[in-house]
This record gives structure tokens, sequence and C-alpha cells, in this order.
């Protein structure tokens, strides 16, 4: 185990590394700024549709399997999970609080990103050996890019696949048990295996019984939280202009050693900043743009001004209000991952703030394992067709139980690697097909009628 994790370790600091960083953030920024800064400039356009996509659009009927507002659930629902809550804690102890700012940029370019990725999933999907609508990046690899760039979808759906294990799998089932564990006593393996029964049961349903659950328990888990964060926040108001002063004055300076946190310099805010804000709200790793892809919908425009807000949603407000509840309380305690989030929820709700911490992210986890069911077995129909879908669900959900008893930092550390090797694939195909992404926007605000699979070049 020791030889493997060593071996992992160097991998991560190579895909991790300063090429990743500006490969994630520059392609965020040249989409953005190729879109004109519209993601941030129509966010409350974005809100609006998705108010309106709670059911099937009117003359869209038969068009996906879920709402656009089920769509966004489904995908939110794979993302608001453990790095909201052990994420977030993570990069504050590895990398200071100036990596909240950065968790901050990542989330701004990446609203593009997300904007991006919907959009060429639902104009390059197409309908499955079963009937149900499919898309994402190994599909718009191969059907934008042409047949020479199969092979990188099949890399994209290959890496997919496999990391669907880590951050949509066993992290979220250790994290869990891990939470539990210390919150209440209760064994890891008990943990494990309630949840891989009741996830079990969701997932093999597919995405339309997936979907169904998320649209229901995300909403409320969400709001929830977000409201008991809020409650800390007014607790400790004293402390929230500290808080962001040390968020914006860490960002570019490094910071000392206090109590239990070692201190950490720049690079080490940089990189934890965008790696944790990449692991919590996924903008570049593809995965998102796959549940999207069967939404009830004729236009990728309006689909990717909905995707976008998943962004905006889970780092900007959720992990924001995870941050200011820790760096107001116990961020020097020299705690870290779900434990400083409880500790610092505790302090402020004393008795009260470590459990709700620990349903919240039993919630959001299991949320996730059933998004990220989706997602996997979907990269893996790409690879194997759609008979194979029936075996990766048994052995993902059996993963459960397995990742419930694994080491923490082996699991973090696996889920890291394959992030990375998945984003590589989906970065390259944002950038070479972002003109189409431009052209469909462009003619979508001016009023034009666009539909997936019309002649681009027009």
């Amino acid at each position: 185990m020791e030889t493997l994790t060593n071996f992992l370790t160097a991998i991560e600091g190579v895909v991790w590394g300063p090429l990743m960083l500006v490969l994630l953030l520059g392609v965020g920024l040249y989409l953005q700024a190729g879109l004109k800064v519209m993601p941030i400039r129509k966010l409350g356009m974005g809100f609006k549709l998705l108010w309106q996509g709670r059911s099937t659009a009117k003359g869209e009927e038969g068009e996906g399997e879920v709402s656009p507002f089920n769509a966004l659930m489904t995908s939110l629902s794979a993302t608001i999970g453990t790095g909201n809550i052990a994420g977030v804690a993570t990069a504050i102890f590895l990398g200071g609080p100036g990596a909240v700012f950065w968790m901050w940029i990542t989330a701004l370019v990446g609203m593009a990103t997300k904007f991006s990725e919907a959009v060429l999933a639902v104009r390059y999907r197409q309908v499955d050996e079963a009937g149900d609508h499919v898309g994402g990046p190994m599909y718009y690899i191969r059907n934008g890019l042409g047949r020479k760039w199969a092979w990188l979808g099949g890399a994209f759906a290959l890496f997919g696949a496999v990391a669907a294990f880590g951050i949509g799998n066993t992290v979220q089932s250790n994290s869990v048990a891990d939470g539990l564990g210390q919150s209440i006593g209760l064994p890891h393996w008990i943990t494990g295996l309630v949840i891989m029964i009741l996830a079990g049961a969701v997932i093999l349903g597919g995405i339309k019984r997936i979907a169904k659950v998320a649209g229901k328990l995300v909403p409320i888990m969400a709001v929830a939280y977000i409201l008991c964060g809020l409650l800390v926040l007014i607790i400790n108001a004293d402390q929230v202009g500290h808080a962001l002063g040390l968020i914006f004055g860490h960002a570019f300076t490094p910071i000392s050693a206090a109590g239990g946190f070692a201190g950490a310099a720049v690079a080490k805010a940089i990189q934890f900043g965008v790696a944790r804000g990449v692991f919590s709200n996924e903008a570049g790793l593809g995965s998102a743009p796959i549940a999207h892809a069967a939404a009830q919908t004729k236009n990728p425009v309006r689909q990717g001004l909905i995707a976008m807000l998943g962004t905006f949603i889970d780092t900007i407000v959720v992990c924001t209000i995870t941050a200011l509840a820790i760096l107001t309380t116990a961020w020097t305690s020299g705690e870290t991952g779900a434990s400083l989030t409880a500790l610092s929820f505790n302090e402020a709700l004393p008795g009260v703030g470590q459990y709700v911490v620990s349903f919240a992210l039993a919630v959001f986890a299991f949320t996730t394992i059933l998004g990220w069911a989706f997602y996997g077995e979907k990269c893996f129909e790409y690879l194997f067709g759609v008979a194979s879908i029936k075996f990766y669900r048994v052995v993902y959900i059996l993963a459960i139980f397995v990742g419930s008893v694994l080491p923490l930092g082996f699991v973090w550390l696996l889920a890291s690697v394959f992030n990375a090797m998945m984003a590589i694939p989906n970065l390259i195909a944002l950038a070479l097909l972002s003109p189409v992404v431009f052209k469909l926007t462009k003619d979508y605000f001016d009023g034009k009628e666009i539909l997936p699979g019309e002649d681009l070049s027009k």
C-alpha cells in the first residue's frame, strides 16, 4: 500500500502541477472572454430558465429523459458533497485562508467552462440502443472533432469510469463513515453497508429514478445547510470581516503557522484552492455535461445557462459559507477535513453543530454517489456498449462498502489523480470546439433558432 501511495503521490504532483492549473484557469478565462463574460452577466436569466425548467418545456416532449431542472439537480447531486464540507476544510488546512480566494476564481471562470460543456453536450448528444439520450465529452469529442479524435474521447471515458469510483463513490462513503464514526461512534462497516443498500435501490433504477430522488433531496438539504451556515456566521458576525481579510490578504502572500495550523506558501494556496475548487464544482472535469445531455430540451444554449448555475451555487454560495464558518471559529485547531467543519459549526452551535454537519455530509455524499453512478455508467457504456451497464452498476454499488473502510488519505489521493486525468481530454476538446460554443451563443442571443444537429456552417 505504501508503494502505491508513493506512486500516486508522485503522479498527483505532476497532474496537479503548474501545467494543470494553467490549463484549467487558462481555458476557463479564454471561454469567459470569448463569451464576453456572458455567464456572469446572464446569471439572473439562468435562474429564470431554471425555474421554468421544472417540467418539460412546451413543444420539447420526447427530446430527453429528465426535465432541465432535474438535469441540474442530478448535476448538483454529484457536485454538492464532501468537497463542500471536507474539501473546503482540507484546502484551508493545507493552503491557508488564501486558498478560498482561488476557489472563487476557479468558480468564476468555471461558470464559462460549465456553460460550454453543457452546450456541447446537448449539441452533440445522440440516442443509444436503449433509446436514451447520451452525451458528454466522449461524444462531443468524437462527434464534434471527428473520428480521428475518437481515441481522446475513449481516454476520457476510461478515466471517467474509473474516477467515478474515487470522487463519486469511495471518497463519499469514506467521509460519511469517518464523520459518523467521530460524532456518534458508528462503526465504519455499518455506515458503508447502509449507504450501499440505500444507494443500490436508487442506482439500479437508472437516470429517471436518480433524477427524481436528486430533484427532491438536493434542494431541501442544500437550503437547510445554507441556513445553518448563515446562523453560524450571524453568531460570529464580528469575525466575518477578519475572515474575509485573511482570504484576500493571503491569496498573494504566505501565512505563518498559528496554533495547529502549519502555515502555507502562496503556491500552496493556489494549488489547493484550485484543486479543491475543481473537486467541489467539477467545472472542467467533464462530468456534469453527461447529466445535462439527458435534459428534455431542444436548445443547447438554454441548457448551458442552467448548467452554469451549478458552479455558482456549489462554490460561490455553499463553499463560501463553509469557509467563513471555519475561518470565524476553529481553523487553527489542527483539525482537517469534515472534522474541522464539524468543530467549527459546533463552536457556534454547541451540541448541535457537529450533528448538522454529519447529517448534511451523509445526505450530500449519498446524492453524490447517485449522480456519479450515472456518470460512470455512461462512460462505461461508451466503451463497452449498453449491455455493460448492469455489470458496472453492481461493481459500483459494492465499491461503496469497500470505500467506507479504506484509509482516508489514500481515498482522497486516488480521487485527486483521476480527476485530473479526466480534465485533460475535456479541456483540450473545449478549447478546440470553442468556436461552436461562441456561434451557438451568439445566434441564441440574436434570436435565431438553435437546434441540436443543425448545420453550423450556415
